[in-house]
């Protein structure tokens, strides 16, 4: 059966849970207002995330909370439960251990439907990577969830499509911050300050290969690669000191972008998806046309790399 999805982005607040669940609230009601079954919202949205950079083991253990006991998803199924709406939101965990992860979960009426545990987490050294990959159903599909930096190791979409996923949702805060590649680096928040009296430098920035352009170069791919269909949500505004674009968008098994945000305010674009284009699109052809004899002891060797990801202040390298 079809089924109407929301992506939300908004602009966050660091470690100020109430306020980021009261908007999360906001957006749900609006969102089922209009008939969508489900809402997406960015990575650590309930806990904000570039703030814990700069927290210590015990500062983040305060923040962090169990899952499915803590206060944040019991408030998420009271959202849920009261507008009718599946919701998909990121949070920083702690097991029974104190171990800390950083979550994303999906809840609706009957509870917590599903938790993921980012694989390659990198904004806090205390953080313990997830060992699993997770598929759900919601309404009769199947759905996965790669957070952020997981989707650029495409092995992992792969494996997440494979296990039978045909909606991926790729929670983010991503864009605006320095890299190697060309053209990336921070973009200027006094751009933001000045959005009303000068929209066009912002979007200028925000369009550019510091943003939009950078994202086009490689998530389209992972839909169309892999015939399945792309929730991505990232925050908008100000997170933390750092500046973030939004453009949170579905996209469908052609690679084909179908909703996309495009306000400077805290809003969501829905698109209805449909299982037609599952069978229709050539990433459906291509996992039918595979030889994993050729390369499953190549893809599932160990193997030694020179590059590793560090969380610094300014840059991710």
């Amino acid at each position: 059966m079809n089924i109407k999805i929301s992506t939300a982005q908004f602009e966050n607040k660091g470690g100020n849970k109430a306020y980021n669940l009261s908007v999360i609230e906001k957006l749900s009601e609006e969102a089922a207002s209009k008939g969508s079954h489900v809402i997406a919202f960015h990575e650590c949205s309930i806990t904000g995330y570039t703030f814990a950079r700069k927290l210590s083991r015990e500062q983040l253990l305060d923040v962090a909370e169990q899952i499915p006991e803590g206060d944040s998803i019991q408030r998420l199924q009271e959202i849920a439960t009261k507008y009718h709406i599946t919701i998909l939101a990121g949070l920083f965990e702690k097991d029974e251990h104190d171990n800390l992860f950083k979550a994303y979960v999906c809840v609706d009426k009957t509870g917590l439907k599903a938790k993921y545990r980012k694989l390659h987490p990198f904004i806090n050294p205390n953080l313990t990577p997830g060992n699993t990959y997770c598929v759900f159903d919601i309404m009769g599909w199947k759905c996965g969830i790669l957070i952020c930096y997981d989707n650029n190791i495409t092995e992992n979409v792969r494996a997440t499509r494979l296990l039978g996923a045909e909606i991926i949702f790729m929670p983010h805060v991503t864009m605006c911050t320095p890299s190697t590649r060309p053209g990336a680096g921070f973009v200027d928040p006094v751009l933001w300050k000045n959005r009303v009296v000068d929209p066009t430098s912002l979007r200028l920035e925000f369009n550019g290969m510091k943003g939009r352009d950078w994202l086009m170069k490689w998530l389209p791919s992972r839909a169309y690669d892999n015939g399945v269909y792309i929730v991505f949500s990232n925050p908008i505004g100000m997170d933390d000191d750092q500046l973030k674009n939004g453009c949170s968008m579905i996209i469908d098994p052609f690679g084909d972008v179908i909703a996309e945000c495009r306000s400077w305010e805290d809003s969501f674009e829905s698109a209805v998806i449909t299982p037609e284009k599952l069978t229709q699109s050539g990433g459906y052809r291509y996992i039918k046309a595979r030889r994993p004899e050729l390369y499953r002891d190549i893809i599932g060797q160990e193997h030694s790399s020179d590059q590793k990801v560090v969380w610094l202040d300014d840059k991710t390298v």
